[in-house]
C-alpha cells in the first residue's frame, strides 16, 4: 500500500477528530508525536502524523465555522431558488414515477440519489440481508454506468481516446446532475485518473487512484468525511482491491476459469463486509452475517440493473423507447428485491449491533488491519498483529467495569418530541420516550439509538410516556437496536401505529413488558424512579392520551427530577390532589413542549424546581412554546435550558447526589430532601 494511501488516512482521520470536537487537542498531540517519530528517524509515521495535525485543525476550523454558521438568523428559502439541477433532477424523478411504477421508490435511490420515498420495510430489510448500501448511490453504481457507456461507444465505433474522455465527461456530468454525492464523486475521478494515467501510457496504481479519489470529496468539503456514503465507498474499494491482490498471491496458478472467479468474488465480498462492518454496525445497529453471500449475487443483479436503469432514463423524453427499456429493467429490480428479501429471512441472518465510540473505533483498527494484511506481501505480520491486538481490545472493553460517577440526565434534541435518557452511577440506561418517526423520521434509529451508543452502556428500562408519534415514533427502533431489559408505559387504550410497532417489537425481542402502576417504583443502579401517574381508575374515562401520560420522580442522592410527559392540567391536578406536598423537584421537564395547556401556577409553585427544561422543535409550528408559560418561569427565576436553542442538554451530580450541575454550573437544589431528613 503507498504512502499517499495512508496520507490520506492519515487526513481523513484528522478531518473525523476535528469535526469531531476535540480537534485542536487532536491536533497538537499528533505534532508532538511526529516530533518524536522525527527524533526516531520515522520520517514516515512523522509525515503521517503531520498530516493527521493538519486534517485536525481544518476539521476543527470547519467544525468552528459550523456553529457559527447556526447562530444565523434562519430565512426561508424561496422556491424560486430551485437551480437548473434541481429542476432536472425533479423532471427525472417525475419520469422515474411514470416508467418504473411500484418499483420507483427503489429506481429513485438507485439512479438520482432520492431515498426520501423508500418505505421503511424496504430499508430494513437490505439492512437485514447486508444490502443497505445498495440503495444508495455509490461509486460501484457509477462505475458499472462508466464501464457501460465506454462500451456502448466503443461498440458504436468510436476511436478509443476520445471513448474514453468522452465517457469521462458523461460519468462527471452525471455525478453533477445527480448532485455530487461524495462516493459518486470518488468514482468518477478514480475513472477520470485511471482515463489519465492510460492516455498518458503510465501504470497507474489502484492505491493511487483510490488515494485521489478519496482526498479529492475531501478537498471540496472537510466534512465529508463524516458522511457514511463515502466512508462505505472508500472502505469498500479498499477491501475489494485488498482482497484482489491477496487472492491473486494465494489462489493456486492451476485454479483458473469460472471457479477461479467465483472464489475470488467471495473473497472480495468477505473480506468486504468484515472491513465495512464497524460502519453498518455503527449507522444501522446491526450486522448481516449472510452479507458475503447476499453481495455476490446483488452485485451481478446490479451490474446488469444498473446500465439498464440508466438507459430507461436517458431515453425517458422519447417515451415509448424509454418505456420498453424499463420493462426490461424492472425484472432486475425484482430480482434484486428478492436476493434482499432471501437474505433478510435467513433465521439468525443478522444480529443487532449496538458497539460503543471506542468499539467501533477498534474495529476500525481491525478493519484497516485487515486490509493491510490482505494487500500487503511484506508486512502481513505486522498488520496481522494489528488488527488481532485491536480485536481483543474491541472483545475486552464492553466487559470493563464502570466506576460509579453520579446520575447524568440527557434531553437529546430529537426536534419537536420528547426523548430523556438518564446514565446511571454504573453507566446504563434508563430512556423516558424516543422522539418522532413516520413523517417526521424516524429519531430512535436516526438519533437516539446512536447517541446512547456513542456513550456505551446497556439499557436497563425503557419508559414510553403515551402512545403520540412525537414521543414514541422511534420506540420500535430502540427497543429493536438496543434491547432494553424492561419496558413500561400507561397501556393507554388509544393506540397509534408507532405504539403498536414498539409493542410488536419488544415482543419479537422477548423484551419484558409492564403496566405502570402509581406509587410503584424501580431501584437501578441507585437511581429510583418513582411512578407518579397514571393509574388505571384515572385513565378509563380519558380519550386524550396527553392526560394519560405516564409521570416518574427520578431521584438519586438529594436530587430529584420530575418528568412530565405531554401530562396536562387535567392530570396536573389530580397529581396534586394523589401526592400533595411530595413534588418538590431540582429538574422539571415541562410537559407537552411547553405548551399552554399544561405547567399551570398550583403545579409550579409545588415543583419549585431550580430548572426547567423544555424539549422543542425550532420553528415548529405549534409555536411551542407558550411565551406565557415561559414568562412563568422567568418570573420564578426559574433556569430555563430549550432544546431548540441548545440542542441537547445533559444535567450532572456528583458521585453521591449531593449536588447538580448544568454544565459547569452549580444548581440550587430545591427539593428539600436533605432539610426532610431523608438520607442520600
Amino acid at each position: 500500500m503507498p504512502l499517499n494511501a495512508f496520507a490520506v488516512i492519515a487526513y481523513a482521520t484528522g478531518l473525523v477528530a476535528g469535526l469531531s470536537g476535540v480537534g485542536w487537542w487532536s491536533a497538537g498531540t499528533a505534532a508532538v508525536l511526529s516530533l518524536g517519530a522525527l527524533a526516531r528517524n520515522r520520517n514516515a509515521v512523522a509525515g503521517c502524523l503531520l498530516i493527521v495535525a493538519s486534517g485536525a485543525a481544518v476539521g476543527a476550523d470547519s467544525a468552528a465555522a459550523r456553529v457559527e454558521a447556526g447562530k444565523a438568523p434562519y430565512v426561508e428559502p424561496r422556491a424560486d431558488t430551485l437551480d437548473a439541477l434541481g429542476r432536472w433532477r425533479a423532471r427525472a424523478g417525475a419520469s422515474i414515477d411514470t416508467l418504473f411504477g411500484d418499483d420507483a421508490a427503489v429506481v429513485r435511490a438507485l439512479l438520482v440519489a432520492d431515498t426520501h420515498e423508500l418505505p421503511a420495510d424496504v430499508r430494513d430489510r437490505y439492512s437485514r440481508a447486508g444490502l443497505v448500501h445498495v440503495l444508495s448511490i455509490s461509486g460501484m453504481h457509477v462505475g458499472i454506468i462508466s464501464g457501460a457507456v465506454l462500451l456502448a461507444l466503443q461498440g458504436v465505433r468510436v476511436a478509443a481516446p476520445v471513448a474514453r474522455w468522452l465517457a469521462v465527461c458523461i460519468t462527471l456530468l452525471y455525478v453533477v446532475a445527480i448532485g455530487a454525492p461524495p462516493p459518486a464523486v470518488r468514482s468518477g475521478v478514480m475513472f477520470a485518473a485511471t482515463t489519465g494515467g492510460w492516455a498518458l501510457q503510465r501504470h497507474v496504481s489502484p492505491w493511487a487512484t483510490l488515494a485521489i479519489g478519496a482526498f479529492i470529496p475531501l478537498l471540496l468539503n472537510p466534512e465529508v468525511a463524516l458522511d457514511l456514503g463515502y466512508q462505505l465507498s472508500v472502505a469498500g474499494y479498499a477491501a475489494l482491491t485488498a482482497a484482489s491482490l491477496w487472492a491473486r498471491r494465494t489462489l493456486p496458478h492451476h485454479f483458473r476459469g469460472f471457479r477461479r472467479t467465483v472464489v475470488t468474488d467471495l473473497i472480495v465480498s468477505v473480506l468486504a463486509t468484515l472491513v465495512t462492518a464497524p460502519l453498518v454496525a455503527w449507522a444501522f445497529g446491526r450486522i448481516s452475517l449472510v452479507a458475503p453471500l447476499t453481495n455476490l449475487a446483488a452485485a451481478h443483479v446490479v451490474a446488469l440493473m444498473q446500465p439498464a436503469l440508466f438507459l430507461a432514463l436517458v431515453l425517458a423524453p422519447l417515451g415509448a423507447p424509454a418505456q420498453i427499456a424499463a420493462n426490461g429493467a424492472r425484472p432486475l429490480v425484482q430480482a434484486l428485491d428478492w436476493v434482499a428479501a432471501a437474505g433478510s429471512a435467513v433465521p439468525g441472518g443478522s444480529i443487532v449491533a449496538a458497539p460503543s465510540f471506542t468499539v467501533a473505533l477498534l474495529g476500525g483498527v481491525v478493519a484497516v488491519g485487515l486490509v493491510g494484511a490482505a494487500a500487503s506481501a511484506r508486512h502481513v505480520r505486522t498488520f496481522g498483529v494489528m488488527a488481532t491486538t485491536a480485536f481483543v481490545a474491541m472483545v475486552w472493553w464492553p466487559l470493563v467495569p464502570l466506576r460509579a460517577t453520579g446520575l447524568e440526565v440527557h434531553m437529546i434534541d430529537v426536534g419537536q418530541g420528547d426523548a430523556i435518557a438518564l446514565r446511571t452511577p454504573l453507566g446504563r440506561w434508563i430512556v423516558i420516550d424516543a422522539g418522532g418517526g413516520r413523517m417526521s423520521g424516524d429519531a430512535g434509529r436516526r438519533i437516539v439509538a446512536p447517541y446512547l451508543r456513542r456513550a456505551g452502556g446497556d439499557v436497563a428500562l425503557f419508559i414510553m410516556t403515551h402512545p403520540h408519534d412525537d414521543h414514541v415514533g422511534g420506540a420500535a427502533a430502540v427497543i429493536t437496536l438496543l434491547n432494553p431489559a424492561d419496558v413500561r408505559d400507561a397501556a393507554f387504550a388509544g393506540t397509534s401505529p408507532s405504539y403498536r410497532d414498539a409493542l410488536v417489537a419488544a415482543q419479537e425481542r422477548h423484551v419484558p413488558w409492564h403496566r405502570v402502576r402509581a406509587g410503584d417504583s424501580t431501584n437501578i443502579d441507585g437511581v429510583m424512579v418513582t411512578y407518579l401517574a397514571p393509574d388505571s381508575a384515572w385513565t378509563a374515562s380519558l380519550t386524550d392520551p396527553n392526560l394519560a401520560s405516564t409521570v416518574v420522580m427520578v431521584r438519586y442522592g438529594a436530587v430529584q427530577v420530575l418528568l412530565t410527559g405531554d401530562a396536562e392540567v387535567a392530570e396536573e391536578e389530580w397529581i396534586l390532589r394523589r401526592w400533595p406536598g411530595a413534588l418538590a423537584a431540582d429538574a422539571l421537564k415541562v410537559a407537552h413542549h411547553g405548551s399552554s395547556t399544561s405547567t399551570r401556577s398550583a403545579f409550579l409553585n409545588a415543583v419549585n424546581p431550580a430548572i426547567a427544561l423544555v424539549s422543542v422543535g425550532a420553528r415548529n409550528r405549534y409555536h411551542h412554546p407558550s411565551p406565557p408559560v415561559m414568562d412563568s418561569l422567568v418570573r420564578r427565576r426559574i433556569r430555563i435550558a430549550r432544546t431548540d436553542q441548545r440542542g441537547t442538554v445533559v444535567l450532572t451530580t456528583n458521585a453521591d447526589g449531593t449536588e447538580l450541575f448544568d454544565g459547569d454550573r452549580r444548581l440550587p437544589l430545591h427539593s428539600s430532601l436533605l432539610q426532610r431528613g431523608v438520607r442520600p
